[in-house]
């Protein structure tokens, strides 16, 4: 195996690993981090099923070779309930905008940098920004409709900052704990 050493911040915990170069950021999510909650769908780059938030931005995680990641903020969509659902997750649950669920995790962290670039955002902006995530089943609608609600929701409450919005890219050189709290030493 030709190992490459990696330190990354993902939703807010700091992980240090030897990956194969080739290695994709989407198995180094559901492999190395056991966090599964990103999908795989096309592995093309097509569908958004496997979208990730890397330093606030939506990429492909499964087009990202998880060494591009090296020294950077990743939010995937675990990141999104602390205990309580994200005013997102509450607008898809109500709204009906989900049906299988597959393309779901892509779908909350695409509309959470739509809401965090606009937070009162139009239809038209949300049908137009929303097209980049492939569905299926819903017809859209109803997601839509569930994006609306949640930007609604969130100005009302003054709803949680979008995931990666404040954050800042990592330092070149990562200070890594030996112990992370809540980190990965508690999956063992």
């Amino acid at each position: 195996m030709n190992a490459v050493r990696i330190a990354t911040t993902v939703n807010g915990v700091r992980y240090e690993r030897d990956v194969e170069a080739r290695m994709l950021l989407v198995d180094f999510l559901r492999e190395e981090l056991d966090l599964v909650g990103t999908h795989v769908g096309c592995e093309h780059g097509v569908c958004g099923t496997c979208t990730v938030l890397m330093n606030g931005e939506s990429i492909r995680s499964c087009i990202t070779f998880a060494v591009q990641a090296d020294g950077q903020e990743i939010t995937t969509v675990e990141s999104l309930a602390n205990g309580d659902m994200h005013p997102l997750q509450e607008a898809f649950w109500e709204q009906q905008g989900l049906q299988c669920g597959y393309c779901t995790p892509g779908m909350l962290l695409r509309a959470q940098e739509i809401l965090a670039a606009n937070p009162d955002p139009t239809r038209e902006q949300v049908k137009e920004e929303i097209s980049s995530n492939l569905c299926r089943c819903t017809g859209y609608a109803f997601i839509i409709d569930a994006v609306l609600d949640a930007a609604q929701r969130m100005r009302t409450i003054g709803g949680e900052p979008a995931p990666g919005a404040d954050q800042e890219p990592a330092t070149e050189v990562p200070e890594v704990p030996e112990r992370v709290p809540g980190g990965e030493e508690a999956r063992a």
